[in-house]
């Protein structure tokens, strides 16, 4: 939800998913306005209709799965195993409407922290790049830490 300006979160999102192949093709809807529940009713509603037919849709919700970054790229293989156009959606400040959790086929979540849903864009492309690193055997991705 929301456009994004020209600023240090879109920078972050153009370098991730210039590395991406193929890249993340975004779809900024705007914005709506009222209380809570209106904004997140109106909201719902435009991302339920923008989505591709038969979209495997994943909400990004804190309330979702917060995997690993392997983890996640297991996910991803299962995924594209369906055949589906994949769908990620991100709310607004609001958070997501019901309608579109209970149409989502997977919750994900980037950890128990809140994040604004415009600096959510830049780190689902960094992680969609470590997917496809992980998936590649490229070493990017570094699965050492320290125990």
């Amino acid at each position: 939800m929301g456009r994004l300006k020209p600023g240090p979160e879109a920078a972050l999102f153009e370098h991730y998913n210039a590395r991406l192949r193929p890249p993340l093709v975004v779809t900024e809807l705007p914005e709506a306005r009222g209380s809570a529940a209106e904004v997140r009713r109106r909201e719902g509603a435009a991302l339920l209709a923008a989505l591709p037919e038969g979209a495997l849709l994943v909400a990004m919700d804190l309330g979702g799965q917060a995997p690993t970054s392997e983890a996640l790229a297991a996910l991803a293989e299962r995924w594209e195993a369906t055949a589906r156009p994949l769908a990620f959606a991100i709310g607004g400040a609001e958070g997501l409407d019901p309608t579109v959790l209970a149409r989502a086929d997977h919750k994900l979540s980037l950890g128990p922290l809140t994040w604004p849903h415009f600096l959510v864009r830049g780190l689902l492309a960094e992680q969609w790049y470590r997917v496809q690193a992980i998936r590649a055997n490229h070493p990017y991705h570094r699965a050492w830490r320290p125990g």
